[in-house]
């Protein structure tokens, strides 16, 4: 099949002829014509002072948010703790299934009287499917399609972004807030994908052009495609779905205990309940797993990439590579090991 037809027949984000305009080289992602560079180079991007990112992603509010939190009991569907996340708040989340494995990762925030939950667009149609079969009757879900993500990133992307809109600077980590950013009420995220200080910004569709140019009138600011995010997510050591996560991987082979709250994973009333919790939680009180992502760096220029096999001295075979890639910052590659 020619690549026109290829492209054409993938999915489009709603700044698609952005990317294209500005000389982005798009690849297929996820189902979506994404970009995977831009003319200035995967290493200068992962190095830029402030780095312009689309996200590809699905957003839904659950509404009837007081019901939501009650509902965190035996059947519920993530094992972190929504009860007590507080409003202006997200929080890393993931969905498991009967056997512990993780079917997708996700962002679920806090807005006052409902949730904000933003899930990876590659599994966003079984995602939904989960959602809408498990929440519990009298809470509302409406699935969002006509919004844009942008994420902007790095060590000055605060000081850009508040030229905007000031108030951004009074953001914490993982703080999410509506604010008026370019004229349009976005919702905002003190939170990214990359490792570096900085924002993911919800706009309605039809203003993510607009705002898009307006950040890269700033001169700090450089569009950032996969490969860059790729490296960045690495040298920070964040899972990238569907590679170092799949459902066949528990959160505890994954090193992902840290995304499980204490109060769902010790005694008491709230421990427990999610799928495949027994199994997620028999790993965490005993150690016991069969494998464990850990991250390495490697010793040769050439990255070790995604499937390969790692072997001991004596050629027993000890790993698999699930994700590798260069590391810019430095200077090596890095690779992940399950």
């Amino acid at each position: 099949m020619a690549q026109e037809q290829v492209t054409q027949d993938l999915l489009k984000t709603p700044l698609h002829a952005l990317h294209v305009n500005v000389g982005a080289k798009m690849v297929p992602f996820a189902g979506y014509d994404m970009p995977v560079q831009y003319p200035l180079g995967v290493k200068k991007e992962h190095l830029t002072a402030v780095m312009l990112r689309d996200c590809l992603m699905c957003r839904t509010w659950a509404n009837s948010f007081a019901r939501c939190k009650r509902c965190q009991n035996p059947g519920n569907l993530v094992p972190v703790d929504i009860i007590d996340l507080p409003a202006g708040k997200q929080r890393y989340a993931f969905f498991t299934n009967e056997q512990g494995g993780i079917m997708d990762d996700l962002m679920v925030a806090n807005l006052g009287d409902h949730l904000f939950v933003v899930v990876n667009a590659a599994c966003k149609e079984q995602d939904i499917a989960h959602l809408q079969a498990h929440l519990d009757e009298g809470v509302e879900m409406e699935v969002i399609e006509d919004r844009a993500l942008l994420a902007l990133q790095g060590p000055k992307a605060a000081e850009v972004l508040a030229r905007i809109q000031p108030e951004v600077a009074e953001m914490l980590f993982m703080d999410v807030r509506k604010l008026d950013i370019n004229g349009v009420e976005c919702i905002v995220s003190r939170s990214g994908y990359t490792g570096e200080d900085g924002y993911e910004i919800s706009v309605p569709a039809e203003n993510a052009e607009a705002l898009a140019q307006a950040l890269t009138e700033y001169e700090e600011v450089e569009w950032i495609g996969l490969g860059a995010r790729d490296s960045l997510r690495l040298e920070c050591g964040l899972c990238l779905y569907g590679h170092d996560l799949d459902t066949t991987t528990t959160p505890v082979e994954a090193s992902l205990l840290w995304g499980i709250q204490k109060v769902r994973r010790n005694d008491g009333e709230r421990a427990g309940g999610f799928p495949g919790a027994d199994i997620v939680l028999n790993q965490i009180e005993t150690k016991d797993v069969a494998r464990k992502r850990i991250g390495l760096i490697g010793q040769t220029k050439a990255p070790v990439r995604e499937g390969a096999k790692l072997f001991d001295a004596d050629d027993n075979e000890i790993g698999i590579v699930t994700s590798g890639t260069a590391g810019p910052t430095a200077g090596n590659q890095y690779l992940w090991v399950m």
